[in-house]
């Protein structure tokens, strides 16, 4: 991907190395990495990983985590920086054709563990959007894991992923998201589980979007950055991680969407540019 000398965003708090502090719930530490782990494993979303830990608050204790930045960090800090920059161009001339305003989010690196509005962000998690505070927030060892446990390599591969978390944010401001959360409780957990896919498959689509749009504003694409977004969607798709985490796939707790209806919604994306052809909660057979 080319983003050399390209303009980077001022919208990125970088706290790497910084300590995560703050309260969390569940007797301490230990706790809530097992909440996380199992969240995972069974295909939850960030957001409903938040809500188990916080639904266990009467017990709780502090937690602090001091690490140090890796200065080989900063080349990758930096094309992060310029993604998110393209990512304010991008839909902010799709907002603005559209008679709207575009309000960017911020995006926090962080090491280990930060606190967050929507409770406490953990390495594991992977990247993250936060709707209560719009902010994106990554620890920069996930772009080793994409490179290393998924055999995603390359930086278009880390870009997809921020313009997915972005393709979140778009969620939000839309009312999309809301609309999604307030079906929580009113339906069935496997009925919820598929307005939950359809929304992770949709910034997806966004993703592939914002692709479609900053190859022509930059001409940032080069040869084979494609195919690793691909492999990227590829690898983190909810029947894939739940196989290889546990030998067998449970529909029903797909939360992410398959890998071939991640690449195929990325690709969409990408080649269409509309997004009036993003609705995936049609295509699942769900109310929009």
């Amino acid at each position: 991907m080319r983003w050399r000398g390209e303009r980077e965003s001022d919208n990125v708090e970088d706290q790497r190395g910084m300590s995560g502090g703050g309260r969390i719930a569940v007797g301490g530490g230990i706790g809530t990495i097992l909440i996380v782990v199992i969240g995972l494993l069974m295909g939850k979303s960030p957001t409903n990983i938040f809500s188990d830990v916080m639904q266990n608050n009467s017990q709780s204790s502090s937690y602090e985590q001091t690490t140090t930045a890796n200065p080989a960090d900063d080349s990758t800090a930096q094309m992060i920086k310029v993604v998110l920059a393209s990512t304010e161009d991008v839909w902010g001339e799709i907002f603005r054709q559209a008679g709207a305003s575009y309000q960017a989010p911020k995006l926090r690196m962080f090491s280990g563990a930060t606190q967050t509005a929507c409770g406490q962000g953990q390495q594991a998690m992977g990247p993250f959007y936060c709707p209560a505070d719009t902010k994106v927030y990554i620890d920069l060892s996930f772009c080793d894991e994409l490179r290393t446990k998924f055999n995603a390599p390359g930086n278009f591969a880390v870009a997809y992923v921020i313009a997915h978390e972005v393709g979140h944010h778009i969620q939000n401001l839309m009312g999309t998201s809301e609309k999604v959360q307030q079906l929580r409780g009113r339906v069935s957990e496997a009925e919820y589980n598929r307005y939950s896919v359809a929304l992770e498959l949709q910034a997806d689509f966004y993703a592939g979007v914002w692709a479609y749009h900053a190859q022509r504003m930059r001409n940032i694409l080069e040869p084979g950055d494609l195919e690793a977004a691909l492999k990227a969607a590829n690898a983190i798709g909810d029947d894939k991680l739940q196989q290889e985490a546990q030998g067998y796939v449970v529909p029903d707790a797909f939360t992410h969407g398959t890998s071939d209806q991640r690449m195929f919604w990325f690709k969409k994306g990408f080649q269409t540019g509309d997004l009036n052809q993003g609705n995936t909660f049609k295509a699942l057979g769900l109310a929009s």
